[in-house]
């Protein structure tokens, strides 16, 4: 049985030119989904970015990841936000942080492209009870929640497996080689997307693309 879970792979160049050509490899290798992240881009402008999402003309998520998360957006957030809005009817879905202001996260979401809202902890992963009112936060706020937490101990990643296992719509994952696992049990649970490596490794503990669609395609009825 297949697995009904997407595979993005985020594309993280500075370069336009650079985008479109790992995102056709990324596609030959079997993505689902590309996660454009866009705030890796050298000054990034409106202009290029619609042009590279309309050269690829494929199923992507628009990110432009905020300092604070792991990205590298150096404009204000005014900009931040008016260039994931301009791209919202180009693409599949908008990554878009629970942190942002409110305000910004229902412009987006009234446009009617799928939000996902997420959050990221790159140092720790918070008591289970705490990860539940983040997902639910996220949930009353847009279409997909995403959490993604570094663990300490095994036991902080079966809070994400738990997480996987009574919330629908939402992407959960412990980073890191510990928690490299639960990308591939997202499938498991009905997750809509898990992430995997392509050229660029945009997060601990990603899984190259070969080996996760290989993984998520076997037989896991045992672990049942």
């Amino acid at each position: 049985m297949y697995s009904q879970t997407k595979i993005a792979i985020p594309i993280f160049q500075q370069k336009k030119e650079n985008v479109i050509t790992v995102a056709k490899d990324c596609i030959k290798k079997g993505a689902d989904v590309l996660e454009f992240r866009i705030d890796a881009l050298n000054n990034p402008n409106f202009k290029d970015i619609k042009e590279i999402i309309e050269e690829i003309n494929f199923p992507m998520i628009a990110t432009n990841r905020i300092t604070s998360e792991g990205g590298s957006f150096k404009g204000s957030e005014e900009e931040r936000i008016d260039i994931l809005l301009k791209c919202a009817p180009l693409v599949d879905y908008v990554d878009i942080e629970l942190q942002s202001d409110e305000k910004y996260i229902k412009q987006i979401h009234d446009t009617g492209v799928n939000t996902i809202i997420s959050y990221h902890d790159f140092n720790k992963t918070p008591d289970l009870d705490e990860i539940m009112y983040i997902v639910e936060k996220e949930q009353k706020l847009g279409d997909i929640a995403k959490v993604a937490f570094m663990p300490e101990n095994l036991d902080d990643t079966l809070k994400i497996l738990a997480i996987l296992s009574h919330c629908e719509n939402t992407i959960a994952i412990s980073m890191g080689d510990l928690g490299s696992y639960t990308r591939v049990m997202a499938s498991k649970f009905d997750s809509p997307i898990t992430f995997a490596a392509g050229t660029d490794v945009t997060a601990p503990g990603q899984i190259d693309i070969e080996t996760m669609k290989s993984l998520l395609n076997m037989d896991l009825d045992f672990i049942e």
